[in-house]
């Protein structure tokens, strides 16, 4: 059957009906003091990789300026593009959580300048990030769902230049600037709140605007490239790391080791994405601080399906199935759990590829 992800549709309703919203979510056992040690937060982690990613910005831009009117300087449009867009969305993420930084404000004011650099207004996606962790995949409940059943390939292949996501945000962002809050993100959002939301949606088109009148004065792409496009042909990397992490996998359960999936990357990807690539620890414990999700790992591994050694294992292993999903709704990979894990919770259905 084709779900309807959006918040208003049939789904949001059965999900309802077939106690998928519930906070009983299954957790594997764990030693009370190792988790105190995995929660305390530090700041310097986050200081020093929030400072790298922006240097590194800045030099991939004054390299990228130098040879500008030849193609030699593409790979280092593309690197600039990479921390410009893909690095953002990891710290954005973390700092929306308060666990980047052991200071409030300080995660307060990166989340919102970051949200600005996304095309995301700091208030609604805060409240839908925090139900994408309370019902993960659950048609109709999940706002930030990127893949579900029946898969479109042609979208699917078109997002990694992000051509999809960006409009479709930049058509939220200007309803609410103008002053109408998008009906299913008014769902889950508190509406005390609205007035900020407006207000905050007004900066990133305005910043926008005076991007593209400074293009057309000056008659040069400069501006656009370092500020409105370096999203789009760097967001590919976010794209991506989000896939491997859910795609192909069950949904509608409330057992997080049935919908996500760890895959090990390299350092360099490490950095970027802030290890979210360990993905079913982070979305059972969202708490702990992203610099601590390898020590979770190695915490917990015996009770999570064992982890796809590479980045092109964990294509090989969901490509198949979202082509699959393109007819048969019901297919999804179905990973054995290690026999010294808590059995899985199947919750509504155990239909496996």
């Amino acid at each position: 059957m084709a779900l309807d992800c959006s918040r208003r549709g049939p789904d949001a309703d059965r999900a309802m009906t077939n106690d998928l919203v519930t906070e009983d979510w299954p957790r594997p056992p764990t030693n009370q003091k190792m988790m105190t040690a995995l929660l305390r937060r530090a700041g310097q982690p986050a200081t020093r990789n929030l400072i790298v990613p922006f240097g590194r910005m800045i030099q991939f831009a004054e390299l990228a300026i130098l040879p500008m009117a030849s193609l030699w300087s593409a790979h280092i449009w593309l690197a600039h593009g990479v921390v410009r867009g893909s690095a953002m969305d990891p710290r954005w993420h973390e700092c929306g959580r308060g666990t980047a930084f052991k200071t409030s404000w300080v995660n307060k004011v990166v989340f919102r300048i970051f949200g600005l650099r996304m095309i995301r207004d700091p208030f609604c996606r805060k409240f839908g990030h925090a139900l994408r962790h309370s019902d993960t995949i659950n048609a109709g409940r999940d706002p930030e769902a990127a893949i579900m059943r029946p898969v479109v390939a042609l979208k699917m292949a078109a997002n990694p230049l992000c051509n999809v996501d960006e409009i479709e945000a930049g058509r939220r962002i200007l309803a609410k600037g103008a002053g109408r809050i998008v009906p299913d993100e008014a769902e889950h959002m508190e509406w005390d709140l609205c007035p900020k939301t407006i207000q905050t949606s007004r900066v990133s088109p305005a910043i926008r605007a005076a991007t593209i009148a400074a293009a057309l004065i000056f008659r040069g792409w400069m501006p656009a490239l370092l500020i409105c496009l370096a999203r789009s042909h760097g967001i590919w990397h976010m794209v991506i790391c989000g896939w491997l992490q859910h795609g192909g996998r069950a949904d509608n359960f409330l057992d997080d080791r049935l919908n996500c999936r760890s895959v090990f990357v390299n350092p360099v990807g490490r950095r970027i994405c802030w290890n979210m690539n360990c993905d079913e620890k982070h979305q059972m414990f969202p708490l702990v601080p992203y610099c601590k999700v390898p020590d979770l790992y190695e915490t917990c591994r015996h009770s999570f399906p064992a982890r796809n050694c590479t980045m092109a294992s964990g294509f090989a292993e969901m490509l198949p199935v979202h082509w699959r999903q393109r007819t048969n709704f019901d297919c999804h990979l179905r990973r054995p759990v290690r026999e010294t894990a808590n059995p899985n919770h199947d919750g509504l259905r155990a239909h496996a590829a």
